[in-house]
């Protein structure tokens, strides 16, 4: 769905890393004005810089012109924002946020702010920080938002109009189903990859390691991926999306443990069972909807 109008010229950005920063720098390329804040000062230089954004200072203030605002901040800082960003935000205007864990997102912004949306683009890499922000991050990924009741319909329409306008698809999900849902497909692919990153890593032999490091091609290098990501990303996955993480955290250990019931008893058919299940489920699970 194309932009029939900009709701706004002027777009607020708290937070320019890897979400922020992306945004900034697409925003801008579709005509709009963007003001951004960033924490330190040494951080604005460089957003300034890189142009993340044609307003950029270490003041909330500068958001009072501003009638949509993205809070691109780490979790742990957009479930405790301060009173400063708070009383900087205009009343009237339109607010979403980038966080990937919903539900406690919803349960502090909703007694916050009257117009907020809350939204997940499912987009990222590795890379972090104010160097990391990179045009077209959100072309043809999801940009799910999950409203409630409470939620403002004008302000939901606005968010979906520039989410198409980025090029994204539009998903709309309950913040329970969602946050379950990224459990799965999100959050415990970085604490499985991570685990391997460590088992690759950590006390094997040298000569050992070295031979790993010199063999391991694209299939280690696309299996490892999330799991050298952002630490502090990763930490922030687990502490607030704790229950639905633990729950299938052990459904994998349930699942690791058949196969290697199965290999110690050597039960080669059994192991390829369920080696071809993964096999349809996978190509099952990353087939594009017909419809």
């Amino acid at each position: 769905m194309e932009l029939k109008s900009k709701p706004s010229e002027n777009i607020g950005i708290v937070g320019l890393g890897l979400i922020g920063g992306s945004l900034g720098l697409d925003l801008q390329k579709l005509g709009y004005t963007v003001y951004g804040i960033t924490h330190r000062e040494e951080t604005a230089k460089k957003a300034r810089e890189r142009k993340l954004a044609q307003f950029v200072s270490t003041d909330p203030n500068i958001l009072k012109d501003c009638s949509i605002i993205y809070i691109a901040l780490p979790l742990e800082q957009l479930l405790k924002p301060s009173s400063l960003l708070i009383n900087a935000i205009p009343k009237n205007a339109v607010v979403t946020d980038v966080g990937s864990v919903k539900v406690p997102v919803l349960n502090t912004w909703n007694n916050l702010h009257p117009r907020f949306v809350a939204s997940h683009p499912m987009t990222g890499t590795e890379e972090s920080g104010v160097n990391s922000g990179q045009h077209n991050l959100f072309k043809n990924k999801p940009w799910v938002v999950t409203p409630v009741k409470e939620t403002d319909q004008k302000a939901l329409e606005i968010i979906h109009q520039i989410s198409s306008s980025l090029g994204c698809k539009w998903i709309i999900s309950e913040a329970q189903i969602h946050d379950e849902a990224v459990s799965l497909i999100s959050h415990l692919p970085v604490l499985i990859s991570a685990t391997l990153i460590n088992t690759v890593s950590t006390n094997i032999n040298p000569s050992l390691y070295s031979l790993a490091k010199s063999i391991a091609s694209s299939g280690f290098a696309d299996t490892s991926r999330v799991g050298g990501g952002n630490p502090e990303l990763g930490v922030s996955m687990a502490k607030f999306n704790k229950k639905n993480l633990l729950r299938y955290i052990l459904n994998f250990k349930n699942s690791l443990a058949l196969l290697e019931k199965f290999i110690l008893e050597e039960d080669w058919n059994e192991l390829e069972k369920v080696l071809l299940r993964a096999q349809e489920g996978r190509q099952d699970f990353i087939s594009k909807p017909t419809n």
